[in-house]
């Protein structure tokens, strides 16, 4: 484990009933069954003690009960070579569970289990068990995404009883890529990264309101996919997540 420094679109709100449906550009699931426990490494192409984590989240993807992601942090760029998919926007995201999660600090691989609690990420057991754990937990709001119409894309969410407010987050990433680390403490290993988050943007609020979002699709830029997180606080517990259909190029 790398320890690293000191923690220094238009929303129409209605009358949104609980629908028994997830509606996905793909399929149907039954809403109140469990979804999945998103698992967010917070990892970099610099830091040497990260690769295993890399690959352990490569393994998490074969899981249906998991949403794995890969966030590029960029403070080990100073060891000589500058992480290709780094920005300020994942290690702001870190920064920010820490303080959330009362840690002082940061450090890589690190891995964030449905935004309650974290592992060293290369501790297979540790995450494992900390996915179980969240599985438990009764928390779990539908988030329901649709097509109403050609070139539209809608993501509600119907009203519930709340004690805090909620981010609705539109995460943007690509399912794998494969570098060449020329520098650095790598240097001279080939690595692939999974489900590599290219950007993390906020759609908006909800309070326990039934609320709804158009996204356009055009926003969702050149990444491969999108997918929304419903997340208490911010970077509290993630009540809820939807994959949006893919447009990437559009």
């Amino acid at each position: 484990m790398r320890r690293a420094e000191a923690y220094g679109r238009s929303m129409v709100r209605g009358a949104l009933p609980l629908v028994g449906l997830l509606i996905l550009g793909t399929g149907v699931a039954v809403a109140g069954e469990r979804p999945p426990t998103v698992v967010e490494l917070f990892t970099s192409e610099g830091c040497n003690s990260c690769p295993p984590a890399d690959a352990l989240l490569g393994e998490l993807l074969k899981r249906n009960d998991v949403i794995a992601l890969s966030y590029h942090v960029d403070y080990w760029d100073y060891l000589g070579w500058k992480d290709t998919f780094a920005s300020k926007l994942t290690t702001d995201r870190q920064r920010s569970y820490g303080a959330s999660l009362g840690s002082n600090y940061v450090y890589t691989p690190q891995m964030v289990i449905g935004g309650t609690t974290d592992a060293v990420g290369s501790d297979a057991q540790a995450v494992s068990e900390a996915i179980a754990k969240r599985e438990q937990s009764p928390d779990n709001v539908p988030v329901m995404v649709s097509e109403p119409a050609a070139g539209k894309i809608l993501v509600s969410v119907p009203s519930a009883k709340v004690k805090r407010d909620a981010v609705l987050w539109l995460v943007r990433y690509d399912s794998k890529h494969t570098v060449a680390i020329q520098r650095g403490e790598n240097s001279g290993s080939s690595i692939t990264y999974y489900n590599v988050v290219r950007d993390i943007e906020k759609l908006g609020h909800w309070d326990g309101q039934a609320t709804a979002i158009n996204v356009d699709p055009a926003s969702l830029g050149a990444a491969e996919h999108a997918l929304v997180l419903l997340q208490t606080g911010g970077t509290g517990p993630i009540i809820g997540s939807a994959k949006l259909p893919d447009h990437s190029g559009s």
